[in-house]
């Protein structure tokens, strides 16, 4: 299973739209948002594009209530989970959360496949060294929005554990 990784959208819906219309042609199959999405209607956009998102809210946490109740419309594929995620995707324990420090501590515990976190802005994948004496995989999307950053967007093969940071190719 592929999954696009994407943070810091901060309400730019349609470069957020454009990273998820190019992943899916890529191969994903859901979606991770590490957070500042802001406005719930930034997420609105994805819908026609028929993937399961799975979204926190980070430092910029915009209208909950919102978010909460746009997850809770029948059929939505939007999943909100609050401040961070635990997910189970093909077989894989994920989470999710907005700052890097706390998603290395989280990879240092060797509890997680993969963890995957924002804020900075700044992209990168990296293998953490955990207490088990293996290494979890931590990947940062950058910024969808393009903010003091290229605006990028993370793939990933579940299966295989690799990712690769992508540019958004704004839509046409």
């Amino acid at each position: 299973m592929k999954i696009c990784v994407v943070s810091d959208s901060h309400d730019r819906a349609e470069l957020l739209a454009a990273a998820v219309a190019q992943a899916k042609g890529m191969g994903a199959e859901a979606v991770v948002h590490c957070g500042d999405v802001i406005g719930p209607n930034t997420l609105r956009g994805l819908s026609p594009l028929g993937l399961p998102v799975h979204v926190i809210h980070g430092n910029n946490v915009g209208d909950t209530v919102v978010m909460a109740r746009l997850a809770a419309k029948p059929g939505s594929l939007i999943h909100y989970h609050g401040p961070d995620a635990r997910l189970d995707l093909a077989s894989r324990r994920i989470f999710v959360v907005h700052y890097p420090d706390y998603g290395e501590a989280m990879a240092a515990t060797g509890n997680f496949d993969l963890v995957c976190c924002g804020h900075s802005h700044n992209a990168g994948i990296r293998r953490v060294k955990n207490v088990k004496g293996a290494e979890t995989l931590l990947v940062n999307p950058g910024t969808v929005a393009g903010i003091s950053a290229p605006a990028t967007f993370a793939l990933g093969d579940l299966s295989t554990l690799e990712f690769a940071i992508h540019p958004v190719a704004p839509a046409q």
